[in-house]
């Protein structure tokens, strides 16, 4: 992803307050429970993950653990509330210091310092484990808890194609 893109991102994050959240359309593809997860969800997550269904709806024939993991991948995140400016600075050392990142996001999400790395290292398996506690269907958990891995190491499982559709999504949003 480029440095344009990720500025993008963080511009549409910090201006998230000042546009609606459509939470009926969350609210058409999530139970009462799951709905409730995503109510949880910082703004700007609720408005991204919208984002992120409205790529996989536009890709036609969605199947409804498609456009709840679209809405829920990143309700890991409630874990620990990051600021842009913490999200923003995990993704450059990411991106410029791969070795310290992987250090950092080893380390305990109770240190303000390396929490966002943690965060941004943890949260798709926080996913897998809220979703599944909130009781949402197995592809739902699955696709929760992997949709930052490398889709070359899931090609032989069965939900690879939503995983390849909801990384697509979420890479264009």
């Amino acid at each position: 992803m480029t440095a344009v893109y990720r500025l993008r991102q963080g511009a549409r994050a910090l201006l998230a307050f000042s546009h609606p959240v459509d939470l009926e359309l969350a609210r058409e593809h999530l139970s009462p429970a799951l709905f409730a997860l995503f109510e949880r969800l910082q703004r700007s997550e609720q408005a991204h993950s919208l984002n992120v269904l409205r790529s996989v709806l536009a890709q036609g024939d969605t199947p409804p653990e498609l456009a709840a993991a679209a809405l829920l991948h990143d309700c890991g995140k409630v874990r620990w509330r990051l600021r842009i400016w913490q999200k923003t600075l995990a993704v450059l050392v990411r991106k410029g210091a791969p070795a310290l990142f992987q250090r950092w996001s080893r380390g305990d999400a109770r240190n303000f310092w390396v929490r966002p790395f943690v965060v941004s290292e943890q949260h798709a398996a926080w996913s897998g484990e809220l979703l599944a506690a909130a009781g949402a269907p197995e592809a739902v958990v699955w696709l929760g808890t992997h949709h930052a891995d490398p889709l070359e190491g899931w090609y032989d499982h069965p939900y690879a194609e939503l995983l390849g559709r909801l990384q697509a999504a979420d890479n264009a949003n």
